[in-house]
């Protein structure tokens, strides 16, 4: 995977970036672009831009002064937050608690970026936080929770963890275009029916998002959706699931 950018109309950018564990292994990352109807641009995730991808950002958001703000949507990709603020210093940074714990250097907004306040300077965007499940679990190692945003215009969904694409575009044929994270059953919450939730919850946002065609995945890669794919993929995946989510 090496940087590039991905133009998806109606002003929306997806960055698919390289994120190494350990130093070696490149399992991706990623951050999206969008540009909002005052004109004005905002980041969803972090992502410290380098090369011909950062030349184009920077052409399309006047050299930076247009990016009025990032919302970082995952708790735990915190890696790149402070570059980000410091490439883009002008910008308002939303985040999680565990950002404003993580990332301290940062000047953080009071609103958390899960906040209905946050849902709603941008109605650009339609958002999700999931169900069910830790958004900030107290397992380091579980990221499974996010807050999911959906671009209408774009018809391109931005989530990381949460969902997934299989990670080698050769496993297609054997594999389900979409994937729950596989921690999601160690981050359920310790509440009666949180499998249930969860599941509902994924059901009801396959059938309200069903026009996706493009989904953002942070790990994986783009994948492109014809119609109605995307509500079935995901009702596929959950479908699979459900049976040792609910009884877990």
């Amino acid at each position: 995977m090496s940087d590039k950018i991905h133009d998806l109309g109606a002003g929306f950018w997806n960055i698919r970036g390289t994120f190494r564990l350990g130093g070696v292994l490149n399992i991706g990352t990623q951050c999206s672009l969008v540009q909002l109807d005052s004109g004005k641009f905002i980041f969803l995730d972090s992502y410290g831009l380098t090369g011909d991808v950062r030349d184009e950002v920077m052409a399309l958001t006047n050299q930076g002064q247009d990016v009025e703000a990032v919302l970082n949507v995952h708790p735990f990709h915190t890696v790149s937050c402070a570059q980000m603020a410091k490439d883009f210093p002008q910008a308002t940074f939303y985040g999680s608690r565990r950002h404003h714990k993580q990332v301290p250097d940062v000047q953080w907004a009071d609103d958390l970026v899960e906040s209905e306040a946050v849902a709603k300077r941008y109605p650009e965007l339609q958002f999700s936080l999931s169900q069910g499940i830790h958004y900030i679990s107290p397992n380091e190692m579980i990221h499974a929770g996010s807050l999911l945003a959906y671009h209408p215009a774009s018809k391109s969904l931005h989530v990381d963890d949460t969902f997934m694409s299989p990670p080698v575009k050769l496993l297609e044929k054997v594999l389900p275009e979409l994937l729950l994270h596989p921690t999601t059953k160690k981050a359920l919450k310790n509440e009666t029916n949180a499998g249930k939730t969860y599941c509902d919850w994924a059901t009801n946002l396959a059938h309200e998002w069903r026009d996706v065609r493009n989904f953002c995945a942070a790990h994986s890669y783009l994948v492109r959706f014809n119609e109605g794919e995307f509500e079935k993929a995901l009702l596929t995946a959950i479908d699979k699931a459900r049976p040792k989510l609910e009884q877990a």
